[in-house]
Formats: structure tokens, sequence, C-alpha cells
């Protein structure tokens, strides 16, 4: 069994992250091997509207968390010999042929070019393929504001038609890359993402409360997306997202709770396993959290394209990628040990599972800009250097 750790530091950084106004609310979660080690919140679902406390049972949108999942569910049809990971994208998915390198710009109209290979599977689940994100990628911003093209957030087909912005193999570049894994997995299940993450992933780790469309009674327990006003305080901007996609983005559409995504963190941290029902084998687990990108790096620095959305990210040197996770390849000072895996959701969620120290935890805000320096990203670091210390 576990023991719980003593929570008070824990406790007093959320919320003294609420109070100073760093984020509008948060939950954060800490398990072992064995169980639930903490649990906490601070603050309110939706500020100066509802004196509900958030915690660990509140439902978050998880976004790019979502992106383990659909991996998992992807590294799943793989082991089960369904899927060859080292395929064409276009085997699978046809219209992926259709998508071309941006080239640059003349004057604002885009270059568009072929690209120097195919992309594979392993290059989507690798960020490998030269797919992007508008807010990361100023080329591919501009792109869409010259073309109307929509970005993924509003969830219609036509977002899938964004070029890629390097050569597939050629470096790492964080984008859309798990949406297109989402419909590779969808053609090899013959049934769409939310069913086999219910059947394979969620039903058998009990995560009753993760799935891409809440019903109206989970819909009274989710917080709200919270942007800052004119005077800095926050105030509530409703979902953000669209509730009625026209698919199940793999990339970015779960809603979940702590106590729930705890359940598939503990799995990865027990070699795919939990309770008796094995998601993965070992072995699999074992190469996600290796690097999976050779000779590349995960940038050291990724500078925005979007500041309204986004900060810069700032991971330093060191930094690998594996198979649905950031991997940091030296010890972090007081912190996650080298070959932690790791990644975070646009709206200020972050998890990280640490298989050397054996413990696992994960933060929760919903809110925007990404990653802001003295506000999410401090406390990411506030919180981890305190729960290591209470280890």
């Amino acid at each position: 069994m576990s023991t719980a750790l003593d929570g008070a530091a824990l406790d007093q950084v959320l919320q003294d992250a609420v109070d100073s106004g760093a984020v509008p609310h948060v939950a954060a979660i800490a398990a072992d091997r064995d169980g639930v080690v903490y649990e906490g919140g601070a603050g309110v679902r939706i500020a100066g509207q509802s004196d509900d406390p958030v915690g660990t049972s509140t439902q978050f949108r998880i976004m790019s968390m979502t992106k383990m999942v659909a991996t998992t569910a992807a590294l799943q049809q793989m082991e089960r010999g369904e899927l060859d990971i080292d395929a064409p994208v276009e085997s699978y998915r046809p219209e992926f042929a259709d998508v071309q390198v941006l080239d640059g710009f003349d004057g604002a109209t885009p270059r568009l070019r072929a690209p120097a290979s195919k992309a594979t599977v392993r290059q989507l689940i690798t960020h490998t393929s030269g797919l992007g994100y508008w807010f990361w990628n100023a080329d591919l911003k501009k792109y869409e504001e010259a073309t109307g093209l929509p970005n993924v957030v509003p969830g219609v087909m036509e977002a899938f038609k964004a070029p890629l912005v390097a050569d597939p193999g050629t470096r790492y570049v964080y984008g859309i890359n798990t949406d297109w894994l989402g419909l590779v997995v969808e053609t090899v299940a013959g049934t769409t993402l939310d069913v086999v993450v219910k059947e394979h992933i969620a039903g058998p780790l009990a995560m009753d409360d993760t799935m891409f469309a809440l019903d109206e009674g989970r819909k009274q327990n989710v917080v709200d997306v919270h942007v800052r006003g004119e005077d800095g305080a926050w105030t509530a901007a409703g979902g953000i997202l669209n509730e009625s996609p026209e698919w199940w983005p793999g990339g970015h559409g779960l809603y979940s709770t702590p106590r729930d995504y705890i359940r598939f963190q503990r799995a990865l941290l027990r070699g795919g396993e939990l309770d008796g029902q094995r998601i993965l084998q070992a072995s699999t687990v074992d190469a996600a959290f290796s690097n999976q990108i050779g000779n590349l790096d995960f940038p050291e620095v990724i500078e925005t394209a979007d500041p309204p959305i986004t900060d810069s990210l700032r991971v330093g040197p060191g930094y690998k990628w594996g198979y649905g996770l950031l991997l940091n390849t030296r010890d972090v000072p007081g912190r996650r040990r080298a070959g932690t895996g790791a990644w975070a959701g646009l709206f200020n969620t972050h998890f990280f599972v640490d298989r050397t120290t054996g413990i696992c935890a994960s933060i929760y805000t919903n809110s925007l800009p990404f990653i802001e320096k003295d506000g999410a990203w401090k406390l990411y670091g506030d919180f981890e250097e305190a729960l290591y210390s209470a280890l």
C-alpha cells in the first residue's frame, strides 16, 4: 500500500499560485506504483461565478495530454499486428498523399512543393513528419491567415489540409501529427477513436470520467477556460473547443479528471499494467520511454508565434522524444530523474512519469496563455520541487 505524503507544502504551493493570480484554479495529484500519495486543489471552477471548489474529481480539458492516450491506442494496434508503424501514412489514409511542404512565400502567396519522402506512421508518433501547429510556427500561422484554412481547434476536417513545414524525418516539429494518427487508428479499427479509447484504454483502466464528449451530468463539473481581462484578473471564457467536432481529435480532444488520468500514468509507471489490466506490453512501454528520434533533438527553445495562446517553450538542452513522451536525458536537480516521460496540454495541464524514482504526477488548470513564465510554468516547477522534497 502507498503511504500518503505530508502534503502541507504541496497544498501551500497550489494555494499560493491561486492567491497570487498565477493561475485561476489548480488541482494536482501524485502517485506511486501502488496508489495515490497526494491530491489537492485550490480555487473554483468558474472565477467570479462559482463557489464550486476545484479538486481531483473535477473535469478538465486535458488538450495535448490526449496525445499519449491516442498514441497508446496506436501502439496497441502495433502489438496486435494490425498497424505497421513504418508504413507510409497514405497507405492508411490516402488523403495524406495530397499534403505538401510549405516552402516559403512569394509576398503573401504560399509556395508549396512535394515532400522529399513519404511520411510514415512512426513519424506521426514521434512528431518528425513535418506537421506543425500555428502557435509555435510563424510560417504556418501566416499560411492559415493567408488562405483562411482553419486550425484544428474548430474541429472541422478541413484542418487536415494544413501543409508540412519540413520534410519528413528531417527535424522534430510539434504539430497535428497525433490528430492524423487518430485517423489512422480509426481506419485500422474500423470504428471511431472515442470507441477505441473506451474499449481498450479508459474502460480497462476504470477511467470512467475520461471521454471526448461530456454527458450532461459531467458538464456541471467542468471548469471554464480562463483568460486575463484588461485588469489582469482571470475571467471565464467558456469552453473554447467545439463540443461537436467533425472528428474526435487524438491530439487534444479528451476531458478527464486528475484521479482518472493518474490511473493511466500509473499503468505506464508499472510497465503497462494496472489492477490486473494490461494496456501495453512492458517492452512497448520501455520503447515509449526511449529516444525514438535518433540524432534529432527536441528544440531547446520553441518561440511563440501566437502570444495570446502560448508563451515560448524553453526546456533547455538534453531532451529527446519517445513514443508520445518528452524525455529528459539528464536528471533535473531536485526534481525528475533522467528518462522521465512527460507532456502537457495547451490549457495548462501537465503530467510526468518518473520510472526511476517510482513516482508520477499531474497538475491541472484550464487557462490561457499556455506556460506563462511566471504563471503555470513556474507553478509546474514549484509543485514538482515540493513533491520531490516530500518523498
